[in-house]
């Protein structure tokens, strides 16, 4: 997602718990299970492998 502003901070402390807030123009308009997706999508099968677990808070910009 080229104009987004992502912010992510370790939960646990242990590499594998985090949360992101992402920041996007893209999002307008888009209900928040299709930004989620958005997300997840743009992690390109990263999650469940390397990020074991993360909260998403997304805005519009």
């Amino acid at each position: 997602m080229p104009d987004a502003i992502v912010e992510i901070q370790d939960l646990a402390g242990d590499g594998n718990h985090y949360s992101a807030t992402v920041t996007s123009s893209q999002f307008s308009g888009k209900s928040k299970i299709e930004q989620h997706k958005m997300v997840y999508n743009s992690l390109k099968g990263r999650m469940g492998n390397e990020l074991h677990a993360l909260a998403i808070k997304t805005k519009e910009s």
